[in-house]
C-alpha cells in the first residue's frame, strides 16, 4: 500500500514521509523522553525545491498555545512542509469522529457564544406572530396577554414599528385593527413614552417604507394623526419630531401631511375616527344614536350608574365630547330633564369617565350649534349660560372653559384686545430669546401700557419656555426676576401662575412634563426673591384643592423645604452664571474686599456687571453695607452711588438691598453694637441720594414687610 500510494506523491513529500517515519521509529525505540531525543536532533523545514536530510523533523503541523489546530494556508492548501490538498478528493477537508486517528485539536476553532441569539432578534419574531394572530382573530385581549407575557418591555417601541408597517401593506380592517389595539396597550402595557419612541422608530424608517408601500407617507401619516386623535401621542410630539428630522426626509413630510391634511382639517376627530371603519367597526351615525337611545333610557330610570356603564362599553373615550354635547341637548330639549343630565355629568366627571378636555369640548360643541337650536328653542343660550357657571361652581367643568370660550360676557372689543396682546407678547418673547435682551423687553412692554395684562405676560412666558431647552427656561427665569424689579408687583406674578396652573391639565395636553417645570419655575421664583414663601399659600388657595394645579403648588414647597435647595434650584436650568448661591456670594464678598483696600470704583463695577446676576445685585447692596458697619468705612457707600448711577443696580435692588438689612437687624447687632445708628445714618443718605422707594420704611418689621397685598381682579388668558 505504502508503495501505491509513493506513486503519486513528489520527491519532497517522499523525503518528508522518509523523515517522519524515522522519527517515529526513534522515539519508539528510545528510553529517554520524547523532548530530549528532539533536543539532540535538531530538525530543519527544507527550503523550497531541496529535500529535508533524514535526521531533519518536520514542522508542517502547527499548533497555537490554546492546543487548537491552525492552517498553515486558508482550507490547507499548500505551503512549505505541509501535504497540501493533493489527498483532498472532493476539493474540502472533512474531519471523520469515528476515525481511530481522530484529534480533537484538528477542528476548527470556534468562539465561545457564537451562537447565543440576541433578545431583540427574538422579540422581534415573537411579536410578528402576535400581531399575525390578532389580525387574523380580531382579539385585543389575547393580543394584550400575550404580549404582557411576552415580557422585554424595554422592547415595546419595536412592537408599535412591527404592528403598524404590518399594517400599512393591508387592508383598512388591519389598519383600523392596529388603531384600536395601539389605544387599549396604552399606559396599561405600552407606557406613553414607549408609544413616542415607537412613532419616532416608523417616522425615520418612513424612506424605507416608501421603497415596498408606494402611498406610505399618507398612510403613516393617518396613522400619526389618529394617535394624536385617540390621545395616545400628544400634539406636542410632532412639533418636537419634526424638529429632529431632516427636511428631506419621509418622515419630516409624514408629519407634515399629518399636521396638514387631517388634523387642521374641521371635525377632524370623525373624519379620522371613521376613516378605516371606526374603532367599534361601526359609523359615527351608529355611535350617535346608541348615545341617545342611553340618554334616553336614563332619562326615564334615572339611574346614573347604569348610564355610566353604558358610556364606558360604547369604548369610544376620545369621542365623550358627544355624549356632553348630546346630553346639553336632552337638558335643553326637556326641562324636566335637566337635574337629571347634570348629576350625570357630574357623575361621570368625577369618575374619570369624562375628562376635563373632552367636557371642555362637549361644551364648546353646544355652544357653537347654539344658533340652530335657538330656532326649536327660543331660550336656549339663556338656558346654557345658567348651565355653565353652575357646572364650574360644582367643579365638573373646568374654569379655564370661560377664558377659551370667551362666554363670559366680556365684551368683543376687548377680546379682540387681549387678543392683540398676546400676539404682540409672544413676538416679544421670542425676540427676547433670540437676543437675550432684558432692557429692550421692558422698553417694550412699556410702550404697549396695558399693565392689566401683565399676568397674561408671565404666563405666555413661561409657557413658552417650558417647550423649549434649558437655556430659555433659565432665561425666563431671569427676564421675570428682572419684570419683578422694574415693572411688575408681586400681584402680578402671583396672578400669572394663578393663570398657569388653572390650566395646568391643557398644558401638560402639549408639555408632557408640564407640572413638574411648572413647580421648578415656582421654586425659582421664591428663591429669586420674586414670590415670598407666603405667596405660594396664597396661590394654592385661588385653586381647586384636587386639581393638577394645587398639586404643582405642593411639588414647589418640597422643592423648597429640601436641603441646599437654594442652590440646587437657582441651577435647575444651568443658572444664570452657572454658580451656586454661596458661589456667588463668595464673589460678592471677594470683590467688595478687593474694592475697600484700595480698589478702582470703576473696576468694582465691571464685576459686578460680569456676575451676570443682576437679579441678585440686593446681595451686593446688603453686603456692601454690613462692610461700611463693620470696618467703620463708609467709602464703600461710594461704590453704590456709582453702580446706582450707572443703572447697574436699580432701585428696586437698592431698597431690597436695604429691606435686607433692616430684616436681620437683631442679629448685625449682636456683632456690631451700633449696627441700628449707623443703618439709619445710611437710609438717611441713601434718600436723599435717591436710591431707595419713597415706600421704605427703615424701621418697619420683617412680618410686615412680607405680608401679601389684597387680590385684585385681573384680565383673564
Amino acid at each position: 500500500m505504502a508503495a501505491n500510494n509513493e506513486g503519486f506523491l513528489t520527491d519532497e513529500q517522499r523525503e518528508v514521509l522518509k523523515v517522519a517515519s524515522h522519527n517515529a521509529e526513534v522515539l519508539s525505540s528510545s528510553p529517554k523522553s520524547p523532548k530530549s531525543l528532539l533536543s539532540e536532533h535538531p530538525t530543519k523545514v527544507p527550503a523550497a525545491g531541496k529535500a529535508p536530510s533524514a535526521g531533519n523533523a518536520v514542522r508542517h503541523v502547527r499548533r497555537s498555545h490554546s492546543g487548537k489546530f491552525i492552517r498553515v494556508k486558508k482550507d490547507g492548501a499548500g505551503g512549505k512542509g505541509t501535504w497540501g490538498k493533493l489527498l483532498d478528493t472532493d476539493g474540502e477537508s472533512h474531519i471523520d469522529r469515528n476515525d481511530p486517528n481522530y484529534d480533537s485539536g484538528e477542528e476548527p476553532y470556534q468562539l465561545v457564544g457564537s451562537t447565543v441569539s440576541d433578545p431583540l432578534d427574538d422579540y422581534k419574531k415573537s411579536v410578528i406572530s402576535i400581531a399575525e394572530e390578532y389580525f387574523s382573530t380580531g382579539d385585543a385581549g389575547v393580543a394584550t396577554s400575550d404580549l404582557r407575557d411576552l415580557g422585554s418591555s424595554e422592547y415595546h417601541p419595536y412592537f408599535i414599528k412591527r404592528l403598524v408597517s404590518m399594517a400599512m401593506d393591508r387592508h383598512d380592517k388591519e389598519k383600523e385593527m392596529a388603531s384600536v389595539l395601539l389605544s387599549s396597550l396604552y399606559a396599561d402595557v405600552i407606557s406613553p413614552h414607549q408609544i413616542r419612541d415607537g412613532f419616532v422608530l416608523l417616522l425615520e424608517s418612513a424612506d424605507d417604507f416608501c421603497v415596498d408601500i408606494p402611498n406610505a407617507v399618507d398612510v403613516l401619516a393617518l396613522f400619526l394623526a389618529r394617535a394624536v386623535v385617540d390621545e395616545i401621542l400628544p400634539p406636542a410630539f410632532l412639533t418636537r419630531a419634526k424638529k429632529t428630522l431632516p427636511e428631506s426626509t419621509k418622515g419630516y413630510h409624514v408629519i407634515q401631511t399629518a399636521e396638514k391634511s387631517y388634523l387642521s382639517a374641521p371635525h377632524h376627530a370623525e373624519l379620522l375616527e371613521r376613516r378605516w371603519g371606526g374603532s367599534t367597526h361601526i359609523t359615527v351615525e351608529e355611535v350617535k344614536k346608541k348615545i341617545d337611545d342611553l340618554l334616553n333610557e336614563y332619562i326615564e330610570n334615572g339611574e346614573a350608574f347604569e348610564a355610566c356603564r353604558c358610556i364606558r362599553e360604547l369604548g369610544v373615550a376620545f369621542y365623550h365630547h358627544e355624549v356632553v354635547k348630546r346630553a346639553l341637548a336632552h337638558a335643553m330639549e326637556t326641562r324636566i330633564a335637566e337635574a337629571l343630565i347634570m348629576k350625570l355629568l357630574k357623575e361621570a366627571s368625577e369618575e374619570g369617565l369624562v375628562s376635563s378636555i373632552q367636557m371642555g369640548k362637549g361644551f364648546s360643541r353646544f355652544a357653537e350649534s347654539l344658533d340652530d337650536l335657538a330656532l326649536d328653542i327660543p331660550c336656549a343660550k339663556a338656558l346654557f349660560d345658567s348651565l355653565v357657571p353652575k357646572a364650574i361652581s360644582e367643579g365638573w367643568l373646568d374654569a379655564s372653559y370661560l377664558k377659551n370660550s370667551g362666554v363670559d360676557g366680556n365684551a368683543h372689543g376687548e377680546d379682540e384686545k387681549l387678543r392683540r396682546y398676546k400676539e404682540e407678547a409672544v413676538t416679544m418673547i421670542h425676540e427676547y430669546f433670540h437676543s437675550d435682551d432684558i432692557p429692550e423687553l421692558i422698553r417694550s412692554l412699556e410702550d404697549l401700557a396695558l399693565p392689566e395684562y401683565n399676568p397674561v405676560f408671565i404666563k405666555k412666558l413661561i409657557t413658552l419656555a417650558m417647550d423649549r431647552k434649558n437655556r430659555e427656561k433659565e432665561m425666563a427665569s431671569v427676564l421675570l426676576s428682572a419684570l419683578h424689579i422694574e415693572i411688575f408687583s408681586t400681584e402680578d406674578i402671583v396672578n400669572g401662575f394663578v393663570l398657569l396652573l388653572e390650566t395646568a391639565e391643557d398644558t401638560a395636553l402639549d408639555i408632557l412634563d408640564a407640572s413638574n417645570e411648572l413647580a421648578l419655575f415656582l421654586a425659582r421664583a421664591v428663591i429669586d426673591d420674586v414670590l415670598a414663601p407666603l405667596n405660594l399659600q396664597e396661590i394654592g388657595s385661588r385653586l381647586p384643592p384636587n386639581c393638577s394645579g394645587s398639586e404643582t403648588v405642593r411639588m414647589a414647597r418640597t422643592l423648597i423645604a429640601a436641603r441646599h435647595a437654594g442652590e440646587r434650584i437657582l441651577r435647575c436650568w444651568g443658572g444664570g452664571t452657572g454658580w451656586a448661591v454661596e458661589d456667588a456670594k463668595d464673589k460678592i464678598q471677594k470683590l467688595l474686599e478687593e474694592y475697600e483696600s484700595g480698589g478702582v470704583v470703576k473696576e468694582a463695577c465691571r464685576c459686578i456687571r460680569d456676575l451676570g446676576m443682576p437679579f441678585f445685585n440686593h446681595e451686593v447692596v446688603k453686603k456692601a453695607l454690613v462692610m461700611a458697619m463693620e470696618k467703620k468705612n463708609d467709602r464703600v457707600l461710594d461704590l453704590l452711588q456709582e453702580g446706582y448711577g450707572e443703572g447697574l443696580i436699580t432701585v428696586y435692588q437698592m431698597t431690597k438691598g436695604f429691606a435686607r438689612i433692616r430684616d436681620g437687624m437683631d442679629d448685625l447687632a449682636l456683632d456690631i453694637p451700633n449696627a441700628n445708628q449707623k443703618f439709619l445714618s445710611y437710609v438717611d443718605y441713601a434718600q436723599k441720594k435717591g436710591w431707595l422707594l419713597p415706600s421704605f420704611d427703615p424701621r418697619a418689621s420683617a412680618t410686615e414687610a412680607a405680608a401679601p397685598a389684597v387680590p385684585v381682579p385681573v384680565a383673564t388668558a
